[in-house]
């Protein structure tokens, strides 16, 4: 709806001031101005797509649902299995545009895993230690997790 006033500017060539929201959610994206980069390597603010803070929730949720630190009734690589499609899923999806925008959730499920090494290995109780060997195990297997091609650190939440 354009106003009286508007219109009239309008009528006159003059430029009509549009309201631009500063974000917007659609099919669980929000879209905002983020910093981009060029090819020459030049930053510039950009309007692009990112998870949005629901869908980031919804899928926190389920992560936690997963319990995976209290599973120590599993292997490291049964885990995998569970897990690597549904993160993939979520990887091809929300990280198609914005990929950093998924590394917290992704370094929060390396923190389960840092847990469940805790759990599982009385020897590695010691956080430095689970980190330790978290680290060994993703530079050995790198693509047992498809979350560690993003990353593979653990969030630093402790």
């Amino acid at each position: 709806m354009i106003g009286d006033k508007q219109k009239a500017l309008a009528e006159l060539g003059e430029v009509i001031p549009v309201v631009c929201p500063h974000h917007r959610d659609h099919l669980r994206y929000t879209f905002r101005a983020r910093k981009s980069q060029d090819k020459q390597g030049r930053q510039f603010l950009s309007f692009e797509p990112a998870i949005s803070k629901d869908a980031l929730k919804r899928i926190s949720g389920e992560v936690r649902g997963w319990r995976l630190h209290r599973r120590s009734d599993l292997t490291f690589v049964e885990l995998a299995r569970r897990i690597n499609p549904i993160v993939a899923g979520w990887i091809n999806y929300y990280g198609r545009f914005y990929p950093a925008a998924l590394i917290p959730l992704l370094q929060r499920i390396n923190a389960y895993l840092v847990r469940w090494i805790r759990k599982k290995y009385r020897r590695l109780a010691a956080l430095r230690e689970a980190l330790r060997k978290m680290r060994e195990i993703a530079q050995r297997y790198p693509r047992m997790f498809v979350h560690w091609k993003v990353t593979a650190a653990a969030s630093s939440g402790w």
